[in-house]
């Protein structure tokens, strides 16, 4: 199965770009330009800044920022510890430094800013170097967003937030899927006509609206986005198991472990689902592309994480109104993330259909 979804190109591109961003997921703060919670860090006066934008920063220690573990800046980012400010130009003086505000309108004497050496850390040091180890560079590579923040560490961060979503939204939805389809189609009957009712009741409401009725129940938040999403995929893979274990369990093994006493749990469990795997892992591959879009679609609308947390969806909803200005880019980007992201699962989870159906496994009794 594997070397046959190897020479399928487009399907191991998709896999290659997925864990391109896993990793971008999984580093997080580590490789992200801002490491700073959330990746947050603002200045108001670089907003909307253009990709390639290079600032100076005058940089004040930050003594109210206690040091954070590699545990912490690895999960969570870890504050600045130093107050940064943008400046136009500067030159030493003596006892400190001058500079001009980034916000200033010109480079006049009226709006120049004294730091005095005490404000500085390690003047004396610093100012015998050829730049000063307080005066800083800092490139914005896809520039900044509305509020003067790192696009490109918002995008990182975002993808964090859409790995999370899909994996365990999908381990939600599997759970339940699994466990009612497995039931119904096993022991039919008025349990399967049960069940199969409970199917058409939920798979009948649009998941949008079963999303957003979960979310205002649950409430808004992170947490929420996991629920509400994972409870919306099941019926899917619940009536796909049910499907695959109904004609599972008329074959010759499953026969034989009832014929030896084993349990309907274990005849389930280790005889039945094992052989049903390959259909799982492709509707997995699909239900994760679903779980990204919307995720997405629910921080557009405004009901999933909030702010300041990055996703994707809410980077658009914040920009959506530059998308016929100069400032287009900052709606784009968010959103050929989006498309790449679940093109790739959607690329993945056909070359995996396409797998498995050259080469079914074979039922065997364990």
């Amino acid at each position: 199965m594997w070397r046959k979804f190897k020479r399928n190109r487009l399907a191991f591109g998709g896999l290659l770009l997925i864990f391109l961003f896993f990793l971008i997921a999984l580093l997080g703060p580590i490789i992200r330009p801002d490491s700073t919670p959330k990746a947050n860090d603002q200045h108001l006066e670089l907003a909307r800044k253009s990709p390639g934008f290079e600032c100076q920063f005058i940089q004040l220690p930050n003594a109210t920022v206690a040091e954070s573990s590699f545990l912490e800046k690895w999960l969570f980012g870890a504050p600045n510890p130093y107050r940064e400010s943008p400046i136009q130009d500067y030159r030493i003086v003596e006892g400190g430094v001058i500079v001009i505000p980034f916000s200033a309108p010109s480079k006049a004497k009226e709006f120049e800013v004294f730091y005095n050496a005490e404000e500085l850390e390690n003047y004396e040091e610093a100012i015998m170097k050829e730049r000063p180890s307080f005066i800083v560079d800092h490139r914005y590579l896809l520039g900044t967003d509305r509020y003067g923040r790192d696009l490109l560490s918002r995008l990182m961060a975002g993808c964090w937030i859409s790995f999370s979503v899909g994996i365990i939204s999908l381990s939600i939805s599997l759970f339940i899927g699994i466990a009612l389809g497995a039931i119904a189609g096993y022991f039919g009957g008025k349990i399967d006509d049960l069940i199969v009712w409970f199917f058409n009741v939920v798979w009948s409401i649009p998941t949008l609206l079963l999303v957003i009725a979960i979310t205002l129940v649950l409430g808004k938040g992170f947490w929420q986005v996991f629920v509400a999403v994972g409870l919306t995929m099941w019926v899917e893979v619940a009536r796909l198991v049910r499907g695959q274990v109904m004609e599972m369990r008329s074959k010759e093994f499953v026969e034989a472990g009832r014929a030896f006493g084993y349990k309907s749990r274990r005849i389930i469990l280790k005889h039945i689902l094992p052989n049903i795997s390959g259909p799982i892992i492709v509707i997995s591959a699909s239900n994760f592309a679903a779980a990204i879009l919307i995720e997405a679609g629910l921080s557009f609308l405004g009901l999933g994480a909030q702010p300041p947390q990055a996703t994707w969806g809410k980077m658009i909803s914040e920009h959506k109104g530059y998308i016929i200005t100069g400032d287009a880019y900052l709606a784009i980007f968010p959103g050929i993330a989006i498309f790449l992201l679940v093109l790739a699962f959607v690329v993945v989870g056909n070359g995996l259909r396409d797998a498995f159906d050259s080469k079914q496994l074979s039922p065997s009794l364990s």
